[in-house]
């Protein structure tokens, strides 16, 4: 990983109009297309502001609580096998886990070394994907696929307000909070190698609940 100042970091990011900016090949190793975002000026102090810190802090020790910068991830995205046109951050654009928050990519699906990530963001407000593997094939899913898709949106609750088969206490939301899939196992909801299979392995050691508003846990 090669270590710039903030000012050799900026060179890499130009502004295209009043609101838009370019992140030119070469802000990250093996870039494949530019990156692209969008901001107004608070957000833009906000983002330029986080790359600042990075840089001072050596280009890796400036991660808070393990975040790179939205800019480097919007870049990280740009190298990934078979993207095409260009990485890029909408006006919501924030640190993720993977991808930024808001950063979108489209992929060459005749390129065989293109990527496919359900998982690319990672978190954010409770959003999320689940990839998962089964044994049939597609004729096996054509012919009974409208179904499969009604099935599926009854059973996983969507929007504000919507509520889900596991019924929880306050106390339960607590616990949930800070023991991650820990909790789901002692209630029978996952199965160990589950935890293989997630980000932190399920729990973040340092989760505290008291962080989340009463507003943030009454929506669940």
């Amino acid at each position: 990983m090669v270590v710039r100042t903030y000012e050799q970091e900026c060179e890499f990011v130009k502004q295209v109009d009043g609101s838009s900016y370019r992140i030119d090949k070469g802000f990250v190793d093996n870039m494949n297309v530019p990156g692209h975002f969008y901001v107004n000026e608070d957000l833009k102090s906000l983002l330029f502001d986080e790359l600042e810190q990075y840089s001072r802090q050596g280009g890796g020790g400036g991660n808070i609580g393990g975040f790179l910068p939205a800019m480097k991830q919007i870049a990280n995205v740009a190298a990934l096998p078979g993207i095409v046109g260009r990485s890029i951050a909408l006006p919501d654009v924030h640190a993720g886990y993977g991808f930024a928050i808001g950063n979108v990519a489209a992929f060459d699906m005749g390129n065989p070394e293109s990527v496919v990530s359900p998982g690319g963001v990672g978190f954010d407000i409770n959003c999320g994907v689940r990839l998962v593997r089964t044994n049939l094939f597609e004729e096996d899913v054509l012919p009974v696929k409208e179904k499969l898709c009604q099935a599926v949106f009854n059973h996983i609750p969507v929007g504000v307000g919507s509520l889900g088969i596991i019924p929880t206490s306050s106390s339960d939301l607590e616990e949930a909070l800070e023991m991650g899939i820990d909790w789901s196992l002692r209630e029978g909801y996952a199965w160990p190698e589950d935890k293989e299979h997630c980000e932190e392995y399920g729990r973040m050691l340092q989760a505290d609940p008291r962080k989340v508003s009463a507003r943030a846990k009454k929506r669940g």
